[in-house]
């Protein structure tokens, strides 16, 4: 992702109570989230994360949880050294502000600037749609004790633990991938209240942290 020069600007509802519309969009599968992505990527070359995060909603901790999954597996630009690493901030930083009780999620204004170029953008979104149709038909609600308030505080604090080690794992091969598929999961058990995507999550956040751990005891 490539870094533009613009000037920061707040926007005007920052912590304003989320409208109709905006809380609806949780409620959305992943084509449809890509289908929002795509929509900001027919209007702009390239590509910038501030207005994809505007599409999206700054005020779905899932749906941003979710991108960052997305954006860290996703053929073309996952693969960009250095981008699971701006992953995990956003991540880290929507986790903090969550934990914290925050509805708006504040980001700063070098990460709101990180651009795509269009082109590899929309080629990756080609590629991760059919799979996101498929994901679709599985998803429903279940286990809806791990959607909970109170639960998702801690999925809050589990994604947040991915996303601070998200630089070690650029270090592992392939370790990245297992840190997209748990915040990918998160998100999606947020965004759809399927809570056996949030136990899948953390059973692998585990698996996550333990080869952090075994890595860091062979140095």
């Amino acid at each position: 992702m490539k870094h533009r020069e613009g000037k920061e600007s707040a926007p005007p509802d920052v912590g304003a109570a989320p409208t109709r519309k905006e809380m609806q969009r949780e409620s959305q599968g992943l084509e449809e989230l890509i289908d929002r992505i795509r929509r900001v990527a027919s209007d702009m070359d390239p590509v910038v994360l501030e207005a994809v995060l505007s599409q999206i909603g700054r005020r779905s901790f899932g749906a941003i949880m979710l991108f960052s999954g997305l954006i860290v597996l996703a053929p073309l630009i996952g693969d960009i050294p250095g981008v699971p690493t701006l992953a995990g901030l956003l991540v880290a930083i929507a986790a903090v502000q969550l934990l914290a009780g925050r509805t708006y999620f504040w980001l700063p204004n070098f990460l709101l600037k990180r651009s795509v170029p269009q082109r590899r953008l929309e080629q990756t979104l080609n590629v991760m749609q059919p799979p996101a149709r498929v994901m679709d038909r599985f998803l429903r609600r279940r286990l809806e004790f791990f959607t909970r308030p109170g639960v998702t505080r801690a999925i809050a604090a589990a994604a947040l633990g991915v996303a601070l080690v998200m630089p070690l794992l650029e270090l592992i091969p392939f370790s990245a991938n297992l840190a997209g598929i748990a915040l990918s999961a998160f998100g999606i058990s947020l965004i759809a209240r399927d809570g056996l995507f949030a136990l899948i999550s953390l059973i692998v956040t585990v698996g996550v942290l333990g080869l952090i751990g075994f890595w860091l005891a062979g140095l």
